[in-house]
């Protein structure tokens, strides 16, 4: 009997982070988790950092999550 290779399906979200970029991409991750069984891996896609006059940052980043259907 040979076992079936998994099947994925992949979802992007976008997240923000006042702290720093990997803050805003483990937030991403968080909230996936919270709601999506079967997570197997994530990507980032694209991130974004904007500085305010104050010269505080605000960081984005879009991450691809992966989990098993």
């Amino acid at each position: 009997m040979t076992m079936k290779a998994p099947d994925y399906k992949l979802i992007e979200l976008t997240a923000t982070s006042t702290t720093s970029l990997e803050d805003a991409m483990i937030a991403a991750v968080q909230r996936a988790h919270a709601s999506i069984k079967n997570l197997c891996w994530f990507e980032v896609g694209e991130s974004r950092d904007k500085i305010d006059s104050e010269g505080d940052g605000i960081w984005q980043a879009t991450v691809r999550v992966g989990f098993t259907v």
